[in-house]
């Protein structure tokens, strides 16, 4: 099940950084980076957000969280993480397939790490189109994709 999380709320933003914590842990070793900025990323800042969060729970645990920006002609997913103890069962292709149905704008937009091949190819499943590359200043290299509607 899918449902809004409000992240203003001490306990949700939480769990909400628990799953982005464990998630963004096993992608800093697919990216190999050393310092990975979305593990130094503080509960106030999940608080203070202005995007929105979705969480996917399987057996009432916070499985998975998608955080969204969107305005009137763009939707960019901010992130998309999946706890590691329910990779593989479909998640991720769940809630883009979620984003598309909640959020209608001509344009989406996401970026990964250039590593992250299951990322990658979760994207390129959904007909996002590689746009650009480009090397950060913490030594990763991402790529960012984009799908017209």
């Amino acid at each position: 099940m899918i449902q809004k999380l409000n992240h203003i709320d001490v306990i949700i933003a939480r769990k909400i950084r628990s799953v982005f914590q464990v998630s963004y842990a096993v992608e800093a070793d697919l990216l190999n980076a050393v310092d990975f900025p979305p593990l130094r990323r503080s509960l106030a800042n999940f608080i203070k957000s202005d995007t929105e969060f979705y969480g996917y729970f399987q057996n009432k645990e916070l499985a998975a969280v998608t955080e969204i920006k969107s305005e009137n002609t763009r939707t960019h997913i901010q992130s998309l993480v999946v706890d590691p103890y329910y990779f593989r069962q479909g998640i991720g292709q769940k809630l883009v397939a979620f984003i598309f149905k909640t959020y209608n704008t001509p344009t989406f937009s996401v970026e990964t790490g250039l590593a992250n091949l299951p990322a990658i190819s979760l994207y390129k499943k959904f007909g996002f189109t590689e746009t650009k590359q480009w090397d950060t200043n913490h030594g990763v290299r991402k790529i960012r994709f984009e799908k017209e509607i």
